[in-house]
């Protein structure tokens, strides 16, 4: 036994024991009926309202039990009540298995657990406790340092937008609004002074629209108060961290909380589909924190597809649900009637037995109108059960009204009778509820409209999609109808490329103006013309100068900025231009200054000279500089000499040399074989005083020095 067993006494220790295990099947009936809640509430509010709920009832839980047991355990008064089978079970339960306690009989005791294993248990749990909580304190340091070190004030324009929104919004509280590095998703943190944090992953890749919803999303959360929220439900966590119900019942709460956020954005962005794609870029955000709340929290490929109405459960789903919450509420109470025997049996045994009978009912007349009671009626076998515990013979006082007083074989025998009565009447419950809900569901199919979107895309040629091409086809706006005008005009487009083409605002009308403006068109070529801009006016114009360009050289032309003014100044300036080369002196930066310049200086060159020149970094500058040394190269010899680094400081520096006659050839030729001025002066300390520029190649590729 560990040091923590010393600091608590024996008798805490295992009713703390036993209350944890009580709620290993409590959490799993708290759960159960959450999830049968949930398959009939179809309101994010109401569903996340339940959520919390749950979590609330699971914390206390524990702590009723253990009030309950500890009670019993302390009383030792030979007198003892039967407990109430309401106070042992939590509040949620009782309101869905009404008790009906048939009378009490004798049973056999059964067999306790081991002590040690109790005790080890609540070690471990206290150990996890402990855990859990440093990781809890390490998550609210990083909050801290994100508010403190790694956030900055935004700009005015981004403030103004957030106060707007904000102000739609009736959220009057101080809210900071940071730009944060570290983040990738838009998140808020702090409890008493919330700060909205935006990364600048989403002020560079959302829309202002987009991101006036997305700091909705966030400011509800604030308006809410989801972060106290959010802080209880780590707490739950952190102290029930070993019932994996918990851990579902938190999660569905964190997913309802989130829809109920992304409900708020909705209604003021007002477009869901606008709304679903800055979710749809955020899909691949890194995550926030546990303590800030995220955007892009939460499977994002359900909200979606919730926001715009696509993949709605089916009433096979919702039956499912119901059938798999029943199954667990009957293991529930069924482990509950063997949990509360080995319970009582426990702490009955660290109770002297003094002067109890354990085998002889406190009151025969009362047992024998319970038997006969609870033949004819359940509610009336309650009632004399109730009768039948009120009273002793030894004390002659009436304490049917006690939570817990003592402890007795009797007692466990009255709390296993009446579970199993429970059990019962929550099965007719469930059972009837499945039944409504079944009948809810078939009413809902049978006014559901006909023509859904699936079936109309079906009707479109698109059979067996899946829920993410779904999703991205109805965020964009896809619709049968769109489908059936693109295959009436013969294009037979895939999923990817309906997207492309929705997405960049391809329309029927716009496939038929450009088919009427002499351009073949198909998905992929039409998807790029509408990227960049290209119009019906724009091809006419083109045709109107002579040009008539393919589909891919009309991209090409719009991509490099290839205007018809463009063209008319360049055939004003002598050019012969069609659309290859237009693209070519465009992306070379020939511009109609350009061809002046060189017409100026004599060089009367056809666009792909100029092109070249253009290519080499040929300028007028240069061209002037050159000349200034006395040479007069042709528009070749411009190219070949810009080629080679031939500067108007090396011309110069072999003409210092003593080489003032030399042609534009001899120069290229001295460039080329690496003759510099420096290595003519070498040459001249090594006593080669007159060599012509012919011997000094020849000692150059030599080597000799």
């Amino acid at each position: 036994m560990s040091h923590f067993a010393n600091w608590i006494s024996p008798d805490v220790m295992r009713t703390l024991g036993w209350a944890l295990v009580h709620f290993l099947w409590q959490g799993i009936a708290l759960a159960a009926l959450l999830s049968v809640a949930l398959t009939i509430f179809r309101s994010a509010a109401a569903r996340y309202a339940l959520g919390v709920g749950t979590l609330v009832l699971m914390l206390a839980a524990p702590v009723i039990t253990f009030t309950v047991l500890w009670q019993n355990r302390a009383t030792t008064d030979a007198s003892v009540a039967q407990p109430s089978f309401e106070s042992a079970l939590p509040a949620a339960f009782v309101q869905r298995a009404a008790s009906i306690v048939s009378a009490a009989t004798p049973s056999t005791p059964r067999p306790t657990p081991s002590t040690d294993a109790l005790f080890w248990f609540v070690e471990i749990w206290f150990a996890g406790v402990i855990i859990l909580s440093l990781r809890t304190a390490g998550g609210v340091l990083l909050i801290e340092r994100m508010r403190r070190k790694d956030a900055k004030p935004v700009d005015a324009r981004l403030r103004e937008l957030c106060a707007a929104v904000q102000q739609r919004l009736h959220l009057d509280r101080a809210v900071r609004y940071c730009e944060s590095r570290i983040l990738d998703a838009p998140a808020v943190i702090g409890w008493l002074r919330p700060a909205v944090l935006l990364p600048v992953t989403a002020l560079t890749g959302l829309s202002d629209e987009q991101l006036q919803a997305v700091i909705a999303h966030e400011l509800a959360h604030i308006r809410r108060l989801d972060n106290f929220v959010n802080l209880f439900q780590v707490l739950v966590e952190t102290l029930l961290f070993y019932h994996p119900a918990v851990w579902w019942v938190s999660r569905r709460t964190r997913v309802e909380r989130e829809n109920c956020c992304d409900d708020a954005a909705i209604s003021v962005c007002g477009d869901a589909a606008q709304y679903a794609r800055a979710l749809a870029l955020m899909a691949e955000f890194r995550q926030a924190p546990q303590f800030a709340m995220a955007a892009n929290r939460g499977p994002l490929a359900a909200r979606v597809a919730r926001l715009l109405g696509v993949g709605n459960a089916r009433s096979s789903v919702r039956n499912a649900g119901i059938a798999a919450s029943f199954v667990l509420l009957i293991g529930a109470l069924a482990a509950a009637n063997a949990f509360f025997g080995f319970a009582h049996t426990a702490l009955a045994s660290a109770v002297p037995a003094h002067t109890y009978n354990f085998n002889e009912p406190a009151n025969p007349g009362a047992q024998g109108q319970n038997a006969s009671s609870s033949a004819s009626s359940s509610a009336s076998s309650s009632s004399s059960a109730s009768r039948a515990v009120s009273s002793s013979p030894s004390s002659g006082r009436g304490v049917g009204s006690s939570v817990g007083s003592g402890v007795s074989y009797s007692t466990s025998r009255a709390v296993s009778t009446s579970v199993a009565a429970a059990t019962s009447y929550a099965v007719r419950a469930v059972v009837r509820e499945f039944q409504q809900a079944e009948q809810e569901s078939a009413s809902q199919e049978n006014q559901a409209p006909k023509g859904s979107y699936i079936e109309g895309m079906k009707a479109a040629g698109f059979d067996n999609l899946t829920a993410d091409q779904l999703i991205a086809l109805k965020i964009q706006g896809v619709t049968p109808e769109y489908v059936r005008a693109l295959h009436d005009l013969g294009l037979k487009p895939d999923i990817d490329e309906l997207i492309g083409l929705k997405v960049q605002g391809v329309t029927p009308e716009y496939i038929k103006a450009m088919r009427a403006a002499g351009v073949t068109v198909n998905a992929d070529t039409v998807i790029g013309m509408k990227v960049q801009g290209i119009t019906p006016d724009y091809v006419q114009q083109m045709h109107a100068l002579g040009i008539d360009p393919k589909s891919d050289e009309l991209i090409g032309l719009k991509v490099q900025g290839v205007t018809p003014e463009y063209i008319k100044e360049m055939r004003a300036a002598g050019l012969d231009v069609d659309a290859d080369r237009a693209i070519g002196m465009k992306v070379q930066g020939v511009s109609p200054e350009y061809v002046k310049a060189m017409h100026d200086l004599g060089i009367k060159t056809q666009a792909d000279e100029l092109i070249g020149m253009r290519v080499q970094g040929v300028t007028p500058e240069y061209i002037r500089d050159i000349r200034a040394t006395g040479l007069n190269p042709t528009a070749d010899q411009i190219v070949a000499m810009r080629v080679q680094g031939v500067t108007p400081e090396y011309v110069k520096g072999l003409q210092a040399a003593g080489f003032k006659n030399l042609t534009v050839h001899e120069v290229i030729s001295a460039r080329v074989q690496g003759v510099t001025p420096e290595f003519i002066e070498n040459a001249r300390k090594h006593g080669f005083q007159n060599l012509d520029l012919e011997k000094l190649i020849e000692l150059k590729r030599a080597g000799i020095f």
